[in-house]
């Protein structure tokens, strides 16, 4: 069966898009059938992983109408095993035509359960806000991954996350677990940096990943030509990182 996590952080600008997009392709080319599955309005991981966010007809906002089925929007991408749940501005109405909807928070996790199955992973990529769509990604996963940028307010959006997670886990979704923290856009040439690694490992212990991601100009270049970074620069310090974060997510989930 496979297995569902949630990228996820109610702050813009953690780098979240890029590690749900690299993820996601470094867990196929290790040979996994992967779906990304894009729960972003903006449509950023349709664009990143090479796919006309304008030309999309069908998208997770059908699925999450109940006017397609999960495998209905299935498109390939240039990754071998790497299919993805497309999105559109269309998602943006979403949240309004559901808000009387019964068991709306549980439309997505409905339609990626008719597919687990089918597939070894699905990572999903949530908006960066606390809406509606963000509460369908967490209800629908077994666990969450958040992206903390190495940044001065970092620790505080995290300690609002852990909170959303637990309210969650005790209202909707009991079986949700933090799958990892994963430090982004580390600079080591600041304390900065350090200090917020030294201080997150403090506060999640072992849930923190080994792996940092760091500033990389050819990782932040990537999305503009469609490409995840093992397309675009295998060999860049990006690319490394997140093959990685791979192989340590792989080995919590063998």
């Amino acid at each position: 069966m496979g297995k569902i996590i949630t990228v996820c952080n109610q702050k813009g600008g953690t780098g979240k898009t890029t590690s749900a997009i690299n993820i996601a392709t470094y867990l196929a080319i290790s040979g996994k059938k992967v779906v990304l599955v894009d729960l972003d309005p903006q449509a950023n991981a349709t664009s990143g992983i090479g796919l006309n966010k304008h030309s999309v007809t069908k998208s997770t906002y059908h699925v999450l109408l109940e006017e397609a089925e999960l495998k209905d929007i299935l498109l390939s991408t240039a990754v071998p095993n790497l299919s993805l749940a497309p999105s559109n501005l269309d998602l943006t109405g979403a949240e309004v035509e559901l808000v009387g909807a019964l068991g709306r928070e549980y439309r997505l996790k409905r339609a990626l359960q008719k597919e687990k199955g089918n597939f070894d992973f699905f990572i999903i990529d949530s908006p960066p806000s606390l809406s509606l769509l963000t509460i369908n990604g967490l209800c629908a996963a077994d666990s969450v991954i958040i992206p903390v940028q190495c940044e001065y307010y970092a620790l505080e959006g995290l300690t609002q996350l852990s909170n959303t997670v637990k309210l969650v886990r005790d209202n909707l979704n009991p079986n949700l677990a933090i799958e990892g923290v994963l430090l982004t856009m580390a600079d080591y040439r600041t304390n900065l940096t350090k200090e917020v690694i030294e201080e997150a490992r403090n506060y999640f212990k072992e849930k923190v990943y080994q792996t940092v991601i760091p500033r990389n100009i050819r990782l932040t270049e990537s999305p503009s030509y469609g490409k995840p970074i093992a397309l675009y620069d295998k060999e860049s310090l990006g690319a490394q990182k997140y093959e990685e974060l791979c192989k340590e997510i792989l080995g919590g989930n063998p």
